[in-house]
Order: C-alpha cells, then sequence, then structure tokens
C-alpha cells in the first residue's frame, strides 16, 4: 500500500511577482472589465479604475508617512475600501494586519499592541458595536489629539494614526454605471440603528484625532506616480505583507505572517481549480479579515480578471440573493451555515440563479443533503470544497469542480499545485500508510513565514523540515483525496468559525469570582458544535450563567460566548490532576440531551 504522501503536479509555474505588479499586469489586459462592484455602496469599479484607485490610496498612505514593513491595522467590514486597502498596502510594502470587526474591547487591545499596529483603519460599526466609541474607550487621548499630527497613547506606544474609512467613501472618478436601487429588502445591512453599549455616547468623543478617510485621499496629490512606481519596483514578493490572527491552544492569537508569494500564488491557483476566467463574477458575502474573503475571493478573482461582487458589509442571506441575480453572478462562496440561511430563507424561490455556476463551500463540512440542494436549485453544479489554514495561506487541499457529489461531502479534495502534504503517526512522525489515519501535515510555498514575535509558537508549529503541523487528524485514499477525521487540539468548530478553548478560558480566569474555568465544544443540530464552560467558584462567590454570558458580551466575539454554563465543585481528572475534557463532553452532552447529536456527528 502506498504511503499518505502527495504532491500537486502544475502545467504552470509559480508566479514570481509582488500583488502590485500583478494587479497592474491583469489591468492592463482586462482594463475594461469589471473588477469590483459593491451593491450597498452603489459603487462598481473596472479593472483600469481599480488600479487607479489603489494606487491613489498608496499614495495617500505614503504621504501620510507609511513606510515599507509599517503595519496598518484594519478594523472594518467588507467594503471598496476594505479592497483597496488591501492591494494599496501591498504595493508599498506596508503589513496589513487583519482585525475580525466582531472583536471586542479586550481582543482589539490584545491585536493592537501584539502586532505593533503603527496605523489603524477603523470602520464606523459592526451590527451593534459602535467602533469609535470602542476606540475612545481603549484610548481617551483621541479626544484632545489632532489629527494633523502623531498620536500618543499610553496603551499603543507603536500606534502614529487612527483612519476612519466610511460605506461609499471611495468613489472613483468617472467609474462606469449605476446600480439599481435595493428592493424591499430594508435598510442596506450596517445602517441599522445603533444600540451602543450603556455609558459610552459617540458625541461624548470627539473624533478630534481621527483621520476621515476623505481628508486621506486628498494626501495622495503630495506623491507622484513615478514615487509610487519606483517604492513598487524596489519590493521582493517574499516581503511579509499580512498578518492574520489565529486562535492559539496556548491561549492568545497568533499572528501568522504571509507574503506576496504565499498569497497571490494560493488565489491564483484556487482560481484555476474553480476555472475562474475573466468573464466570471463572485458573490462574496464572507468577511475579508478572514483567508477566506481576501484570499479565496478577492485574489482568485484579481488573478484571473474575474469581478468581485459585494452584496453587504456583513452576511445577509437575502442582500446575497439579490446580489446574485442582480449582477448575474456565476460563483457564490460561503461556508454551509450561509448557505442553509440562503436556501432556507422565506424568499428563496424568487430569486434567479440560473448564472450561477461555480464556488466554494468551505469552514466545515457540507451536510450531503444541503450539497445537493446547492448543486440543482442554486444551480452550482460545479460548487467545490477548499481546506487549509490560516497558516497556509490558507488553501492546501480542493476539490475539483467535476468531482462526484460523495468526495465533496465525504472529502476536502486533493493537494494544491505546487504544494506537498503527508499523513504521519503523531507518536512517531513516521508517514502512515494510505487509509491510516495521522497528523496532515503541509509544506510549500504556502507555508507562512512564521507567527509574528513569537518565535516558539512558530518551531512549535513548523518542523526543521519545513512541514507544518496541522493538529488535523486525517487519512488518504489511493486517489489522494483527505478526509478530516478528528482534531488533535480541543479547537471548537461552531458554524465554520474555529474557538480554542485556552483563548475563551484566559479571558474568563478574569473575572474576579472565577477560580477555574474550562471551555468544551458540545454537539449542536445547527452550528455543529456549540461553547460550554464549565466554571468553579472562588470560595463564598456566586455567580449566575446569565451574569457570566454577560461579563463577555463588548469584550470577546459572540460566538465565543458560552452557549451552556455548567457549575461545578470539581472537574474530571487523571490521576495526575489533567482534567479530561472528554469527560466533560460526555457528560454534558448527556445532561443535555445531546447524545443523538453526538452519535450522529461520529
Amino acid at each position: 500500500m502506498a504511503d499518505s504522501y502527495s504532491h500537486g503536479l502544475a502545467d504552470k509555474p509559480l508566479i514570481g511577482r509582488t500583488i502590485g505588479d500583478a494587479l497592474d499586469g491583469i489591468a492592463a489586459r482586462n482594463a475594461a472589465n469589471e473588477a469590483l462592484v459593491s451593491v450597498f455602496e452603489n459603487q462598481r469599479l473596472t479593472y483600469a479604475e481599480f488600479r487607479d484607485e489603489v494606487n491613489r490610496l498608496a499614495r495617500s498612505f505614503l504621504a501620510l508617512g507609511v513606510k515599507k514593513g509599517d503595519r496598518i491595522g484594519i478594523w472594518s467590514t467588507n467594503s471598496v475600501a476594505w479592497v483597496l486597502t488591501q492591494f494599496a498596502t501591498a504595493k508599498i510594502g506596508a503589513v496589513l494586519v487583519n482585525i475580525n470587526p466582531a472583536y471586542r474591547l479586550y481582543e482589539l487591545e490584545f491585536a493592537l499592541k501584539q502586532a505593533e499596529c503603527n496605523f489603524l483603519i477603523s470602520g464606523e460599526r459592526f451590527k451593534e458595536a459602535d467602533f469609535v466609541g470602542m476606540l475612545c474607550e481603549l484610548m481617551p487621548e483621541l479626544a484632545l489629539a489632532d489629527w494633523h499630527s502623531d498620536l500618543h497613547t499610553r496603551k499603543f506606544p507603536h500606534l502614529r494614526r487612527v483612519i476612519q474609512s466610511r460605506a461609499g467613501a471611495s468613489p472613483a472618478p468617472g467609474s462606469a454605471g449605476v446600480i439599481p436601487a435595493r428592493s424591499e429588502a430594508g435598510p442596506p445591512p450596517g445602517e441599522e440603528t445603533i444600540s451602543r453599549k450603556p455609558g459610552v455616547r459617540r458625541d461624548a468623543c470627539p473624533t478630534l484625532g481621527v483621520l476621515d478617510w476623505r481628508d486621506l485621499l486628498r494626501l495622495a496629490e503630495e506623491v507622484s506616480a513615478a514615487e509610487l512606481a519606483e517604492l513598487q519596483a524596489g519590493l521582493d514578493f517574499d516581503d511579509v505583507i499580512n498578518i492574520q490572527y489565529t486562535s492559539g491552544t496556548t491561549g492568545f492569537p497568533k499572528g501568522a505572517m504571509l507574503t506576496h508569494h504565499n498569497l497571490l500564488n494560493n488565489g491564483f491557483w484556487i482560481g484555476e481549480r474553480m476555472r475562474l476566467t475573466d468573464q466570471d463574477r463572485l458573490c462574496i458575502p464572507v468577511p475579508f479579515y478572514h483567508c477566506f474573503g481576501m484570499v479565496l475571493a478577492n485574489l482568485a478573482c484579481v488573478t484571473h480578471g474575474a469581478t468581485m461582487v459585494l452584496p453587504a458589509p456583513h452576511f445577509s442571506p437575502l442582500h446575497t440573493l439579490e446580489a446574485v441575480e442582480r449582477e448575474r453572478c456565476t460563483a457564490l462562496h460561503g461556508v454551509p451555515t450561509m448557505f442553509i440561511a440562503e436556501l432556507d430563507h422565506p424568499r428563496f424561490a424568487e430569486f434567479d440563479f440560473s448564472t450561477l455556476r461555480t464556488g466554494i463551500m468551505a469552514g466545515a463540512p457540507c451536510p450531503a443533503e444541503v450539497m445537493k440542494r446547492v448543486m440543482t436549485e442554486m444551480h452550482c453544479r460545479e460548487i467545490t470544497i477548499a481546506c487549509g489554514m490560516t497558516e497556509t495561506s490558507p488553501v492546501c487541499n480542493m476539490t475539483e469542480v467535476d468531482d462526484p457529489i460523495e468526495l465533496r461531502v465525504g472529502s476536502v479534495g486533493k493537494v494544491m499545485p505546487h504544494q506537498e502534504q503527508k499523513i504521519v503517526d503523531p507518536e512517531t512522525g513516521a508517514i502512515v500508510p494510505r487509509g491510516k489515519p495521522g497528523e496532515l501535515c503541509y509544506r510549500g510555498y504556502q507555508v507562512m513565514r512564521g507567527y509574528y514575535k513569537n518565535p516558539d509558537a512558530t518551531r512549535q508549529m513548523v518542523d526543521d523540515a519545513g512541514w507544518l503541523h496541522s493538529g488535523d487528524m486525517a487519512e488518504m485514499d489511493e486517489a489522494g483525496y483527505v478526509r478530516i477525521t478528528g482534531r488533535l487540539k480541543d479547537m471548537i468548530c461552531r458554524g465554520g468559525e474555529k474557538i480554542f478553548p485556552r483563548e475563551v478560558e484566559e479571558f474568563l480566569f478574569t473575572h474576579p469570582k472565577i477560580a477555574e474555568a474550562y471551555v468544551i465544544g458540545v454537539p449542536d443540530g445547527y452550528y455543529g458544535e456549540q461553547v460550554m464552560v464549565w466554571v468553579k467558584m472562588k470560595p463564598d462567590a456566586t455567580l449566575s450563567a446569565e451574569a457570566l454570558q454577560a461579563f463577555c458580551r463588548g469584550q470577546i466575539m459572540d460566538y465565543k460566548i458560552p452557549r451552556y454554563v455548567k457549575f461545578v465543585e470539581d472537574f474530571p481528572k487523571t490521576v495526575t490532576g489533567k482534567v479530561q475534557k472528554y469527560r466533560m463532553r460526555e457528560i454534558s452532552a448527556q445532561e443535555l440531551g445531546l447524545n443523538n447529536l453526538q452519535k450522529k456527528a461520529a
């Protein structure tokens, strides 16, 4: 029997260019083709206009004082400004730091400090969160600062400027076309009435220290096109230009450092496996802060001259359905729960999906019935499955557009071109025979440069031979298709969102009444898993489940907040005193009546 090792053959070489150079080439060949359409912002840009707007923003950053290697955090929902920032930072060699718009104070503070952000681009809001109000809580100096000069804040000594982007704030001169008026879907997502946190008034924190997006763009006139071109020509495709945070098993998130070479090539080969062309139009309801939106969508499109279509600032099933029909999209991305929400929407039957052909479903296993409905009712006959991790830029496995449905729901596909993978015995490190389980490992152009300012974590993840150890248990069949069978680590996967218990536990330990807290995942019929915590209180302390959940709100992302809380005097332990989380899961599933779900998932 063959070993569980495979490498991806390719009929094309890797791209040895920077993202900025690649964009210039694509824009020259597809100048009149639409590059970016934002339905909710009423904007559309051709590739020529998109390149010009990217260059304008790049020159604005240079005028502001951004230098190669500076870290620019972006804390915002999807928008034209987000996409322009993605490419403009790459044009000047700045490092884009992706910050989840669902981050709350505790998480945002950590990301800004750990990445040592020099600049922060903030959106306006995400659902009920007022971003400027939250920033004023973190850095009261904003109220006294002058946006014409650098900030000086106690908590963030590296931070020099805060910039606020606004939906629709980047109109391109002479952009073609006007997007038709919205149907009765209600106000565009992101324009809902904000329910602000008690005690935090938006007008109580003047934004004197925040640079407005339009004022930023006016700075472009101070830097010539020749200056930008000279800087761009001096960049190397192995330069790190992106930090993406991935939660860690030992506490706090880790920043994976990714290069032009990592991201550009991964985006290209994803598009190749989808068979994208410059005639395709991809609807993107997935977030840009994550690799799914930034690479599987934006870079897959741009490397093929295809069109990026933004239906809403954050996921809305109705606005996604509207955008697919209105923009005649040929491709659609999403995690399984997104596709389920679209299929089950009461107005689903009203929309025409006949133009759809392909797309990517990723982030969690897809039920067979859902896949069948996506392929038939949504006409995505060539829908694909992709799998990987942030540390691998991210896709390492993907199905083909003509694979049978059994492979699309029963595997994560084959190795990508120009990549290697193997499955090893986690105890010995030896490659196991095909069909035998082991730990899935990756090697190739896609592997990150390392974790930012965390060499110990990097060494734990990537071995001396360059193999990245995923922590996933998997099997490889004779044809090279990989099936994920479990996890070495205690990661929780809730609706495609990966949650590492230790991160939530670290936050809960800050509660003055909690002595110990251990987080586990329990089965859930809709999300796959839900977060549960077992809590031991300090002597004579009392706390309700509702109070614990309220303590979490506004501090950690909503999907990380424990759905179930169990108060205990002690925890199941081994004879050596190690907490047995598998026993906690068994007990919890029984007490909550989730055993049938557990058996079904197994």
